[in-house]
């Protein structure tokens, strides 16, 4: 991904930053599928919060988590 932004006119910060959008919208599309999956699958909150480096709460804020769900 790196290599991605890189790629995009290095002289050019409005390239590289139109480039690093793109990637994040990816990234963010990833993620929200990947929490998705692993709530099918059983997973807590709590195990996929640690997989992404985040507070439990913002992970259930951001991905959909309700108060009845499976803590």
């Amino acid at each position: 991904m790196r290599t991605q932004v890189a790629g995009a006119d290095g002289d050019d910060p409005l390239a590289v930053l139109q480039a690093a959008a793109r990637l994040q919208r990816e990234v963010d599309q990833i993620q929200e599928v990947s929490v998705r999956r692993a709530r099918v699958r059983g997973l807590s909150w709590e195990q996929i919060a640690g997989a992404l480096g985040a507070p439990r709460q913002a992970v259930r804020r951001r991905y959909g988590g309700s108060r009845s769900a499976r803590t």
